[in-house]
């Protein structure tokens, strides 16, 4: 019987136990047979210790039976080399095969690093390119929508309740490289198309306000405006055996151009306003665009029309350039809504629509809540590096602080920055836009 190596304590016990049950220098019958199977080692090594304690014993030694077996030591592990690693380009660290043999280590290596927090994977993000002006633009659409609270006596965001994001995205009916959790045993899943270049996709614009909640925190209103699909009906020319010839088919609208967008925007999202809109609200509404070709502008006639009947005066506006952080649906809520539609099965461009509808109506109101406190987060990103985009989107622990009952509804802007960047943007020469920002804030312009 081959048993776990012996500890200090149990050796000593054991030596203790023999020299007690032992005569004429001898342990007595079967003591060693006993404490064989008491410690699940082999009768050898009881014998063994029992030799050891003998030996001390006659030479009037005390009993120091400790185990000559040395700790496991290992591999020695490789050092970090920091200045090489330094030195390698990014593109060459793309996996861990690259990375190992530019560092002149094994991929086991730098997997094990990694494990042990030595390094650290990174996905880099695709910043949109932004020019002087670009960032001159965002910093003052920036400041522009904070205001000194007196109460606080602070710089907060203003409400920012009459503001309606609207935008655009593709939803696609299937997903090229979709990922599954599968049992060791199952067999994968086989998915199929006539072409990986031409999926079957649709194009929907969407619109949001910020929800509104009363001071017990219940919902008045979810600030889902509603989001419509670019198709049409389109009778089929020839028979299939999926329908005879001449039955309507929903397609995808393959251009869209200035005036779809348009036909979109006074045909099916002004009246969608006018219709969940709040009665208790201000009906000064801004609709914020971002600055795509096909997009109008809020001078157009048709628009206006439309955009000031039934009591309603809406404006239309462009966010700055290059800036889709600046936008709730582009920040995250679109990608809450693909997360839940994905998830359901299309074949038909039908399904597709439906599926994305049902999505759109299972995302909470809270989702939406939180994605305008991140964009406020964003926005305090911007501030600090006066207009630039280099910054990762904060995670400010949302969920758990929604359970602990210390979320936030708005966020403080630090006075000391703000009033850099005010003496920033006088320095470049954009002294027009100062004293329309300044004012709201209480601080004075540093012209």
């Amino acid at each position: 019987m081959r048993g776990p190596n012996l500890s200090n304590d149990d050796r000593h016990k054991i030596g203790c136990y023999l020299f007690e049950n032992s005569k004429d220098g001898k342990p007595v019958r079967g003591s060693m047979n006993f404490l064989s199977a008491k410690y699940q080692v082999d009768r050898k090594i009881i014998f063994e210790v029992w030799r050891v304690a003998k030996r001390q014993r006659e030479n009037g030694d005390s009993l120091q039976l400790n185990s000559r077996i040395k700790g496991k030591k290992g591999r020695e592990t490789l050092e970090v080399p920091i200045d090489r690693i330094l030195a390698t380009p990014m593109g060459e660290r793309g996996s861990l095969m690259a990375f190992g043999e530019a560092i002149g280590v094994s991929a086991t290596t730098i997997f094990n690093w990694a494990k042990q927090g030595k390094l650290r994977s990174h996905t880099s993000a695709l910043h949109s390119s932004l020019t002087d002006e670009n960032m001159f633009n965002r910093l003052i659409f920036t400041l522009s929508k904070l205001s000194y609270d007196r109460i606080s006596n602070s710089l907060k965001f203003k409400d920012m309740g009459n503001i309606v994001h609207i935008d655009e995205k593709w939803f696609y009916i299937t997903q090229d490289g979709a990922k599954f959790f599968l049992l060791s045993e199952e067999i994968y899943p086989y998915r199929h198309c006539q072409s990986k270049s031409f999926i079957t996709k649709v194009m929907f614009m969407a619109a949001v306000s910020r929800p509104i909640y009363d001071g017990d925190g219940n919902l008045l209103f979810d600030g889902k405006i509603g989001i419509f699909p670019f198709t049409f009906q389109d009778p089929a020319k020839r028979r299939s055996k999926n329908r005879p010839a001449g039955t309507l088919e929903t397609k995808s609208v393959a251009s869209i151009n200035k005036q779809v967008t348009k036909d979109m925007l006074i045909n099916k999202m002004i009246p969608a306003i006018h219709s969940k809109w709040p009665a208790s609200m201000s009906k000064e509404i801004i609709i914020q665009q971002d600055n795509a070709k096909p997009h109008i502008k809020g001078n157009d006639l048709d628009f206006l029309m439309a955009a000031n009947s039934n009591g309603f005066n809406i404006s239309l506006t462009q966010q700055p350039p290059n800036s889709p952080d600046l936008n709730v649906l582009d920040l995250g809520f679109f990608n809450s809504i693909q997360s839940l539609q994905t998830k359901k099965r299309a074949s038909t461009v039908d399904k597709l629509v439906s599926n994305v509808l049902e999505a759109w109506d299972e995302e909470p109101a809270q989702c939406l809540s939180d994605v305008w406190l991140s964009l406020k987060a964003c926005m305090l990103e911007i501030i600090k590096l006066k207009g630039h985009n280099n910054y990762k989107v904060p995670h400010l622990k949302k969920k758990a602080q929604t359970l602990a009952g210390t979320l936030p509804r708005n966020l403080v802007a630090d006075e000391a920055i703000v009033r850099e960047c005010l003496t920033h943007l006088h320095v470049n020469g954009k002294d027009a836009n100062l004293d329309e920002i300044s004012v709201p804030l209480a601080l004075t312009n540093p012209i």
